[in-house]
């Protein structure tokens, strides 16, 4: 049977065989299969929905007072801090207030650095929750890791700051508060900017000697933290090597890697 040249209706073609199994190892858009030239319509709605749920990542409010509550009940102290930027719209329009702590923040966490020899133990490392582009990654797997890796740490004998919840912050401005506290390792949880695939992405960088104006080539990241990717308690295990990594190497980032090839060379 053969098509009506008249007819105009699109058949609907499923994606090659040999294709189609890859969908159940990835949330990327894989063997959609189309309709005639265009895609078929439940890939195409999923596309606009995806795309929805992405920008209201980047738009809404993490619940930070809920996250600061339950950091708290598992023991772990928290500080409260905004960046420079004073909104939202600012904030996505001026990278650079996102990196730097607001005034007020950063002289009142000053105030809150252990200073050397004050009796009792200086923090060494502290744990920065930044909002970054995705609230949605914020709330979905920031408690378990924070939680997680506060325990790893200690288990480590490693001194803990408070740890710092941010508002309209960006990975630098893990630096500002590393320097203010004078810590020899920050470690910044971020939420990740969404794709089409994700809008619940948490992403983890870790620097040593923090100061402001640090080279994003000075640190070590670990992307992907949800479910569905990196899971948050495999994302405790690699985390806490990376800091014990860091600590025995003294450097991070690029430097890291030349320091171990040195190490086992």
């Amino acid at each position: 049977m053969t098509r009506n040249d008249d007819d105009k209706t699109p058949s609907l073609v499923p994606a090659p065989g040999s294709i189609h199994p890859l969908r159940r190892f990835t949330d990327a858009r894989v063997a959609l299969g189309r309709a005639g030239t265009s895609l078929p319509t439940r890939a195409h709605l999923d596309f606009l929905h995806d795309h929805a749920r992405a920008r209201d990542a980047v738009w809404a409010t993490p619940d930070l007072d809920g996250l600061g509550s339950r950091l708290e009940s598992a023991g772990m102290p928290v500080v409260r801090l905004r960046s420079a930027a004073p909104d939202r719209a600012v904030y996505l329009r001026r990278p650079d207030l996102g990196r730097r702590l607001a005034d007020e923040d950063a002289g009142r966490l000053r105030g809150l650095a252990v200073p050397d020899g004050a009796g009792g133990e200086r923090p060494r490392v502290g744990i920065v929750v930044v909002d970054g582009l995705s609230a949605m990654a914020i709330d979905a797997n920031a408690a378990p890791v924070v939680i997680g890796l506060g325990q790893a740490l200690r288990d480590q004998r490693v001194e803990l700051a408070p740890v710092a919840l941010v508002e309209q912050g960006r990975v630098a401005v893990g630096d500002a508060v590393g320097e203010a506290l004078g810590l020899a390792l920050v470690i910044v949880l971020i939420g990740e900017r969404p794709g089409l695939s994700t809008a619940d992405s948490l992403g983890c960088y870790v620097t040593w000697a923090p100061r402001p104006g640090t080279l994003d080539s000075a640190r070590n990241c670990i992307s992907n933290i949800r479910l569905g990717g990196l899971d948050p308690e495999q994302a405790v295990v690699r985390i806490a090597d990376l800091v014990r990594g860091i600590w025995r190497a003294r450097v991070s980032g690029v430097a890291l890697s030349a320091a171990i090839g040195q190490r086992h060379g």
